[in-house]
């Protein structure tokens, strides 16, 4: 027999579920904002789903990739970077990439760690490429 939530489990339950809702609007939003206009190579992997270690480490290959194909990013800016976490108090030169680009950079991205092929085929579905 199942006993009746105490309210003091009714309101953890909710607020772990606030806290669900909370993260799931955050990442549609910057899935949405991935797809109206330029981001950086790491946030576009963070919003695919890509874990942040991971994200890091791909984002680095793929910009080596755009070396070698001598692809240029759709627009550079400058920001706190605060992908490792915290607030940045530098500013760093970033360089924003739309999802053709990503695509076309992805194509020709053939990385050997396991996570990072993982990480390449949520890219490709995330940027609407068949990978």
């Amino acid at each position: 027999m199942a006993h009746a939530a105490t309210r003091r489990e009714r309101r953890a339950t909710r607020r772990t579920l606030r806290a669900t809702l909370r993260h799931r609007a955050a990442a549609g939003r910057l899935a949405a904002s991935c797809h109206r206009r330029p981001r950086s190579l790491a946030t576009v992997a963070l919003a695919a789903g890509v874990a942040k270690d991971t994200a890091t480490g791909v984002a680095n290959g793929l910009r080596s990739v755009a070396k070698r194909l001598g692809l240029t990013p759709a627009e550079q800016a400058r920001t706190r970077r605060t992908i490792a976490g915290g607030r940045a108090h530098r500013t760093h030169s970033v360089a924003r990439w739309n999802l053709g680009q990503i695509r076309t950079l992805l194509a020709a991205y053939r990385p050997r760690k396991p996570e990072f092929i993982a990480a390449v085929a949520l890219l490709a579905a995330f940027a609407g490429g068949a990978r």
